[in-house]
Order: C-alpha cells, then structure tokens, then sequence
C-alpha cells in the first residue's frame, strides 16, 4: 500500500482510539460519580479517572520515541478540562433568596416543627363581605415557591371576602431551607398543623392543589390535623401514599406537552455540572443528598426553563399557543434534590386509606379535563374519604386551573366559593364513587 494512503489510515485510526479513550474516561468519571454519589463536588471521581489515565497513557506510549510519547496524553487532557467542568460550581453555594414581591409583604414564621416559613397575607377587601373562617392555600411542588399567577388568584379571592393566608412550604421559595433528610411527606403535613396554630384564629378552610393536594389528603387521614381544619378543597393532587404512587394509566384529555414553544430562557441543564446532576437525580443513580451539588447551589441553578415540557402539560391542548408566564425569572424557586426526596417518602409510605375513611372535614375534590395527572391519584381520595361531599370536574382547563386566560380564574373561584359557603354547586357533582369505574374507563 502507498505511503500516501498509508498515513491518512494510521491518522484516522489513531483519531478513532483517541475518542473512544477520551469516551471511555468520561463513561468511567460519571461511573465513579454514581459510585461516590458525588462524593466531594465529584473531586474524588476526577482525580481517581485522572490517575488512571495518566497510568494508561503513560504504559501506552512507554515504547515510542519521546514526541509520539505525548500523542496519548491528548485524551486524557480533553477528558479532564471536560470533567472538571462537573466539578466546579458557577452558581453560589449559599441560598441566594428571591427579593420580595413588590404587592404583598412577606413575612417569616418559625413553626413549632423547627421549620421557617415565607407567609403571605392578603386581607378582604371589603370587611362587609368578609367571611369569618380563614383561608389557607397550600401551593404545588412540592418545595416550589408560589408563582405570580397563584398569588393573583388568591387576590382574587381576598377581593370575593376571604381571608387568605398562604405560606411556602420548607425549602421553597423564601422559605428557609432543611437538611435534606427532614423532606418527608409527614414533615409537610406537621407543618400544615404548626401552621395553623401559628395563625391562632381557630379553624381553617383549606385548599391544596396538586402536592398541596397531598399534604392536605393525608392531613385529613390524621385526627389530630384534621381537627384543626374547617373545610378542604383538594385540587388536582398527586398520589396520596405508597400504593396510589404505583398506578399509572388513565389520564386527562390531551394536554400541550409536545405541542407548545419550546421554553426559553436560561437552563443551569445547559451547563455540565447541573446537568449531570439534575439528570443522574432524575435517573434515580444519584440521592438527593448528593454530594456532587449542595441544596442551595442546585435551587440557585434551577430555573423555569429547566422544566422543559412539564409546564406546557398543565395546560389543554388548544391552549399550546398561549400559555401564559407563570411566574417572574426573579420570584422562580424549585428545590428538584429535595422534591424528589418528598417524592420518595410518598412512594415508600404505606396506605392511608384505612386512616382516610375515618375523615369527617366536609371535603371538596376539583378534577381537571385536560389533567396530567394520573386519574386514579384522584378518585382514590373520592373512593376512600366519605367526607367529600362533592366532585367538580373542571372543563376546558388544565392541571393548573386558575391560570389567567378566558373566565378560568373566575370559574374555579365560583366553586371554591360555592364550596365553602354551602351553597349549591355551580357544576354537576361529576364524578360521584358511583361514577368512578366509568369515569376511569373513558379517560383511557
């Protein structure tokens, strides 16, 4: 074979061995982050990954003559500036807290669970109309803080006469942070009681939506939270406990997931280390106590962008094209480590259907039509809680039902006020437990 054609092969194969060594040393960088869980801002696995390629290198070129000795360190500088870019954080690892909202004061309760809370208040607006109990929202997440669309709902709410009063819960938001291993499910719902004895105004109407949904369902299974409660509106929750966790199946109507503007803005997943963070967390290979990022680093990284198609699935699908923005880059706050490990908790919990059935709190179940929520994680609390007096299955509107577009605010306002004031609803109560196996069967 010619020289000529000689060379170029020996060239190509050696540019091939290259990347498949430069491959191979971030496949075993990542391996050993799993391994260490992230031990150390992953340092340990780089220097362990560059100390083995260093030794390779340094065997495979031990025969050559001293320039062609350097050709097999290439790889193994690339793959070292490429993983030490996992190691290094761009984001502050203290907690850097959203500024104050500039139309409603924030203040900060310390519960008697050890838990700071971020608390919001918005007085009726007119003390002639105002309703006696007061009203507690317990927004969605879980650990997010409350977007700007949530608080234009409740003051819409405050405006019809209620008292609301709303708070984010430990890790979100404003609110301060806890050790990772205090995110549990039974955390969430001690610091719904503390909250309301915090408040000293007696019972509390309650509305919960999505993994507020949740705090609130299992409130109602325990005697002693439920006890502190007026009346409960589950919106929209997330599954209950350990068995509802494991249904998948039947859901809404189609919503815009896959059909809407790709998000934009800034993503911390367009960065290395996040992205390998975030996406090894998500896979289950790291725990949210990992050592790779700390909580305040990775909820200062997070941003709206970040969730990528989960926001479009909150809307229906005639809506892909207008869906609104939920919440401002500044006031945006989601702690994803320890969502997941509340998340967890709820999987690993047993049944509280047994405690459930005991419920007596007059309850209120609100369903969308165009739900990403997996329907079962509804109509278990309807078929297990005798105390819900009635279902309000929510047209034309998706997971996130008060969301500013059309008459939706108003709509879902009118059945939380019909609720709570025990007046006839303004939806037929759809679906009754009666209802449930032909509501699952035309949701497949």
């Amino acid at each position: 074979m010619p020289t000529s054609v000689i060379r170029p092969v020996r060239l190509a194969g050696r540019l091939v061995l290259a990347l498949a060594a430069l491959v191979g040393l971030v496949v075993l960088f990542l391996a050993l982050i799993v391994l260490t869980d992230g031990a150390g801002w992953g340092l340990p696995a780089w220097v362990t990954t560059l100390g083995i390629a260093t030794a390779a290198a340094l065997w495979w070129g031990r025969r050559r003559n001293w320039p062609a000795r350097l050709v097999p360190f290439l790889p193994v500088v690339v793959a070292a500036a490429l993983t030490a870019s996992v190691c290094i954080p761009t984001e502050p690892t203290t907690r850097r807290y959203p500024p104050d909202l500039p139309f409603v004061a924030t203040q900060h309760w310390k519960l008697a669970t050890g838990s700071r809370v971020a608390v919001y208040h918005y007085p009726p607006a007119n003390a002639r109309t105002r309703h006696p109990v007061p009203f507690v929202y317990l927004n969605g997440g879980p650990v997010r803080g409350i977007s700007v669309l949530d608080h234009r709902f409740l003051q819409l709410l405050a405006r019809q006469g209620y008292d609301v009063y709303a708070y984010e819960q430990a890790g979100g938001g404003r609110s301060d942070l806890l050790p990772m291993g205090q995110y549990t499910i039974s955390r969430s719902v001690r610091d719904l009681a503390a909250f309301v004895d915090r408040l000293g105004k007696g019972k509390v109407d309650i509305l919960g939506f999505s993994s507020g949904g949740v705090v609130l369902t299992r409130a109602l299974a325990d005697p002693r939270v439920a006890a502190r409660l007026h009346r409960a509106i589950i919106a929209e929750p997330g599954p209950m406990d350990g068995p509802t966790a494991h249904i998948t199946g039947h859901k809404g109507q189609k919503t815009a997931r896959g059909l809407a503007p790709t998000m934009t803005g800034p993503r911390s997943t367009h960065i290395p280390r996040y992205a390998v963070a975030f996406g090894l967390m998500r896979l289950g290979l790291l725990t949210p106590d990992t050592g790779l990022i700390g909580q305040a680093e990775g909820v200062n990284a997070f941003t709206a962008a970040d969730l990528g198609s989960d926001t479009a699935s909150a809307y229906c699908a005639r809506d892909a094209h207008r869906i609104p923005v939920e919440d401002t880059e500044q006031n945006f706050s989601f702690s994803a480590a320890a969502s997941l490990r509340v998340q967890e908790t709820i999987k690993d919990s047993p049944s509280i259907a047994p405690q459930l059935r005991h419920s007596r709190t007059p309850a209120m179940l609100m369903i969308a039509e165009c739900s990403s929520q997996v329907r079962q994680w509804a109509t278990a609390a309807l078929a297990d809680d005798p105390a819900i007096q009635r279902t309000q299955y929510m047209p034309s509107v998706g997971h996130h039902m008060w969301n500013g577009l059309d008459d939706n605010n108003d709509r879902a306002a009118a059945v939380i006020n019909a609720f709570l004031q025990n007046k006839p609803a303004p939806l037929p109560n759809h679906p009754t437990r009666a209802e449930i196996p032909a509501f699952l069967r035309d949701h497949k």
